[in-house]
């Protein structure tokens, strides 16, 4: 292979941490992702639990460009660990402490947007049972029960997800 048929290194590859003072910046710097990301989850938390769900799509954007943030950081933090774990394990100690306190407050707006998915999805079912019965014409069996609607009586809804 000549020079110019070996593959080129690709420009954005992670390249781990050196020294003391590059594991400190890229520490602060994880740390001040996963604060920022955090806001962002917390206020979504608190905009979900009221109701204002519109308000909570509003933030998707912020919430994108945090994620992103941190998933770069992490990838560094990652490739630099072996040093890190040598050379400065306090700082690693600190950063494994902080992450765990982000993915417990993760761990509540999971449950918290898992919740309201289930309680929207609740009644979107409940309202689509009210309709279907409806439109089912009201009938008895031979043992004086309600007939369900036959799948060709069933209507499907339509659901706008827009806001």
């Amino acid at each position: 292979m000549t020079a110019m048929q070996r593959p080129q290194a690709h420009p954005t590859a992670v390249q781990p941490v050196a020294t003391p003072a590059d594991a400190r910046k890229l520490a602060d710097g994880l740390i001040t992702v996963m604060d920022s990301l955090l806001k962002v989850i917390e206020h979504e938390t608190e905009l979900v639990r009221a109701g204002k769900i519109a308000e909570a799509m509003r933030l998707e954007a912020n919430k994108s460009e945090g994620t992103k943030r941190y998933i770069t950081a992490i990838t560094l933090v990652r490739a630099s660990q072996p040093y890190m774990s040598k050379a400065t394990p306090d700082l690693l100690a600190t950063l494994h402490r902080h992450h765990e306190v982000f993915r417990a407050m993760l761990q509540v707006n999971l449950t918290v947007l898992a919740t309201a998915h289930a309680v929207s999805e609740g009644i979107v079912r409940g309202v689509n049972a009210e309709v279907q019965k409806r439109n089912a014409p009201q009938t008895y069996t031979a043992y004086g029960r309600h007939t369900g609607p036959s799948p060709r009586q069933l209507t499907p809804i339509a659901v706008s997800r827009s806001l």
